[in-house]
């Protein structure tokens, strides 16, 4: 038996944990609070879910089982359609793990009809009315970074035009989060396998758009999976664009799930991060290759041998 799930039994049986939610999660705190199983160069964030067979459904409890085998940052793209209360116990786990929060998403995307793109009124107002709701999001859980994806291309207007839409837009939304010290992080997303007619694909793409928009509150997410996809060419893109990037994901590809199962060399990619001094936090966007407890077991055994590089 998992030794954290038989300690949490063990203060169920002797009465320790109470019917109350903020009793439970100082018990479940307590007993997880170990050293961490590895001490990794970088900040990974895994994501709801992917350590499920381990931790169980509870947010709290997975956040404990990241801490404790050394993850030291979580990223939820629905985060914003978690209740209140929720959000709050999320908040919570992670500081008392001294846990940083990463991403979530920021709006609702686009997937097929253009948005943001068309410089039409009602979907900027729709999206900034959103950001301005991210905003509090942002403040109960405290993160930093946010996810906006512009959506897919208007096929009926030039490039050019939907560019400066978007710029327009990107700025009006800059000036909400300017004040709260909060970053939305543009992600690039592949559009010849996952995303079909997406607007925003390439990372220079992303860079031009960023310098063009010139707010500390607007900057890249560099997703090394899409970014695998469309260009290739890693490490380059990374230096090229990297006073504008302020967020990592990884996935491997083909599959997107954990390092090594796929034909990215993360272990130079991360070192590589690493000796430039990134800071940031490495978000697991990915799942597992293989089911159950063993495949969660070879996604956290994947990190630690991509990661034993020398600093």
């Amino acid at each position: 038996m998992n030794r954290r799930h038989f300690l949490r039994r063990s203060a169920l049986a002797g009465g320790t944990l109470l019917g109350t939610s903020g009793a439970t999660d100082a018990v479940a705190s307590s007993l997880f609070r170990s050293e961490p199983t590895a001490d990794f160069h970088l900040n990974y964030a895994p994501h709801f879910g992917l350590f499920e067979a381990h931790a169980g459904s509870d947010p709290v409890d997975q956040i404990s089982f990241m801490a404790e085998h050394g993850f030291s940052a979580l990223e939820d793209n629905g985060m914003k359609g978690r209740s209140k209360r929720t959000q709050t116990r999320i908040a919570g786990a992670l500081e008392e793990h001294n846990m940083q929060m990463g991403v979530f998403v920021a709006h609702s995307i686009s997937w097929g009809e253009p948005a943001l793109v068309t410089g039409e009124d009602e979907p900027r107002q729709k999206f900034l009315d959103e950001i301005r709701e991210s905003v509090e999001v942002a403040q109960r859980v405290n993160a930093t970074w946010m996810t906006v994806v512009p959506g897919a291309r208007d096929l009926r207007l030039d490039e050019g035009y939907q560019r400066a839409n978007l710029i327009e837009t990107l700025r009006e939304a800059a000036a909400i989060l300017e004040p709260h010290d909060l970053v939305m992080v543009l992600e690039p997303l592949n559009n010849r396998r996952d995303h079909p007619n997406q607007f925003l694909t390439h990372t220079a793409q992303a860079y031009e758009i960023c310098r063009a928009v010139d707010s500390p509150s607007c900057k890249i997410l560099y997703d090394a999976y899409h970014q695998q996809i469309t260009e290739g060419n890693l490490i380059p893109n990374l230096d090229a664009a990297w006073d504008e990037i302020a967020y990592v994901q990884v996935g491997d590809h083909p599959g997107r799930n954990e390092p090594t199962t796929g034909e990215i060399n993360f272990r130079n990619v991360f070192k590589h991060l690493h000796e430039k001094g990134y800071e940031g936090i490495v978000g697991m966007e990915h799942g597992a290759s293989m089911d159950g407890k063993s495949g969660e077991q070879a996604v956290i055994d994947a990190y630690v041998s991509v990661d034993s590089f020398d600093a």
